[in-house]
């Protein structure tokens, strides 16, 4: 149930038109969640502790009362709990032949007749079955987890007991057998129920806003009702990033997108082109996307540096107003850059501005020019063990935006800056992505034979998912 509660709590609130981010469990990853709720079934139990039970027995000639305390479990085994889809409603959970054995303390009390000494029991409980069904909704945009029906079976009782005056109770002991079947019987579903209100309380207070960083934030409400089919589950997620200070709405909208179902995979995540723009206007409404640039953050192999010398080869007269001063650049974003995806490809367009200014002796800065520069690149991303990447430069145009020293062509400019990026910035962008970037964990699950899909408008990842510990 972990892994369950895990999934459902990183998918939760959004009210938009169509969702960015979609989650899309299959029933491999249902089976899956099944191998590694009976371990963590068994872990439970074992761990529990059972509250005092006192009880009384009619036994024709008087009434004995008793107590069992101390109770716990120390042994349980059973199969692979069966979750099944409910197309409409959400996930059966049916768990069958569950043996427990408990220990515990007892004592009696018949009349006048009461055990010196409280005694010891051994007791076994075999073929205990439970049936519950989840309903899995929308409550106000988070996510609600609710028991729409329950029930529980016990099979066969066995009690020994120990100590205390076992000789004159064991008549006796078929009797108790019943009453603490029925009694183990009746505190099942409410157990189940309180620890589905717990997992519903901790989706409750779940944020339906991530901080990113000291930038952005990300919006992860549901759009709408779980999907569920017999053969699926779908959230739908807002997946919208915002500018911590100064949210707003970017000027391009979220469009439909469907993710294609994978039964050989566990797990599928798909986000749409909306997801990656919204984050690049957030950090453009922060005022993120800029940065000066001088001359000793440029590496010594580049063909041009920051100083008018060297930029007085394509523009003249910066020689005569400006001789030998050093020359800052302030790039930055002019406008939203701009991801699509399309069968097998990544484009990014990417418009900016650069702003060159000199800088005098004492430090002030001179205004120059600034040039308005149009690049677009494009790529392809796979995944091997890492998250890998490689991108070419499709396009790269300068064109003069406003001048204190007087109009120049740009051509020379455009060329040099272009074999730039080809010959050293690419190469080192390749390299970084060629070594790849590790796949996310998730609260110690990691993914696992995963498939990358670049299709019309989205990129999807089909997974399945391991548990880190346990190797299931």
């Amino acid at each position: 149930m972990q892994l369950v509660i895990y999934f459902l709590m990183i998918v939760t609130y959004t009210h938009t038109d169509y969702p960015a981010l979609k989650f899309l469990l299959s029933e491999k990853g249902l089976r899956a969640v099944s191998q590694m709720l009976s371990v963590q079934i068994q872990s439970k139990l074992k761990s529990t502790e059972i509250s005092e039970y006192r009880g009384k027995r009619d036994i024709k000639i008087g009434t004995v009362h008793y107590v069992l305390s101390n109770m716990r479990v120390v042994e349980c085994s059973m199969p692979d709990p069966s979750l099944v889809f409910v197309e409409g409603t959400g996930v059966s959970v049916e768990v069958s032949q569950l043996t427990l054995a408990i220990t515990g303390k007892w004592a009696t009390q018949f009349g006048i007749i009461h055990a010196n000494l409280p005694g010891s029991f051994d007791l076994a409980v075999y073929n205990i079955h439970i049936y519950t069904l989840l309903q899995l909704a929308d409550d106000a945009g988070r996510l609600s987890i609710t028991t729409v029906q329950c029930s529980a079976n016990v099979g066969d009782v066995n009690i020994q007991f120990h100590g205390g005056a076992r000789f004159f109770f064991k008549p006796f002991v078929s009797g108790f057998s019943g009453q603490i079947s029925d009694m183990i019987r009746e505190k099942i579903c409410p157990a189940i129920q309180q620890a589905i209100n717990g997992s519903e309380e901790t989706l409750q207070e779940i944020p339906v806003n991530i901080t990113v960083d000291q930038y952005i934030s990300l919006s992860i409400p549901l759009t709408s009702s779980p999907a569920v089919t017999h053969q699926s589950f779908e959230l739908d997620i807002k997946g919208e990033f915002y500018s911590r200070s100064s949210p707003s709405e970017p000027p391009f909208s979220a469009s439909v997108f469907d993710v294609p179902y994978a039964e050989n995979y566990m797990l599928s995540v798909a986000a749409s082109e909306f997801l990656v723009n919204s984050a690049a206007y957030a950090f453009l409404s922060s005022g993120a996307l800029q940065i000066n640039i001088t001359d000793d953050m440029i590496p010594k192999s580049f063909l041009i540096h920051l100083n008018t010398s060297q930029f007085g080869a394509f523009i003249p007269q910066l020689r005569t107003l400006y001789p030998n001063m050093e020359m800052q650049v302030l790039l930055y974003a002019s406008e939203t850059p701009l991801f699509s995806f399309s069968s097998g490809v990544i484009d990014i367009h990417v418009p900016a501005a650069a702003k060159f200014s000199a800088v005098k002796p004492d430090g002030t800065l001179v205004p120059l020019f600034r040039l308005d520069v149009d690049g677009s690149f494009s790529g392809s991303a796979r995944i091997d063990q890492n998250l890998t990447g490689a991108f070419q430069l499709k396009n790269l145009t300068l064109t003069l935006g406003s001048s204190e020293i007087g109009d120049f062509k740009t051509d020379t400019l455009e060329q040099m800056m272009a074999v730039m990026a080809v010959e050293s910035v690419l190469p080192k962008l390749d390299a970084a992505l060629k070594a790849g970037f590790p796949l996310p964990t998730l609260k110690g699950f990691r993914l696992i034979n995963s498939q990358l899909l670049i299709k019309n408008g989205f990129v999807a990842i089909f997974t399945d998912v391991q548990d880190s510990l346990t190797g299931l």
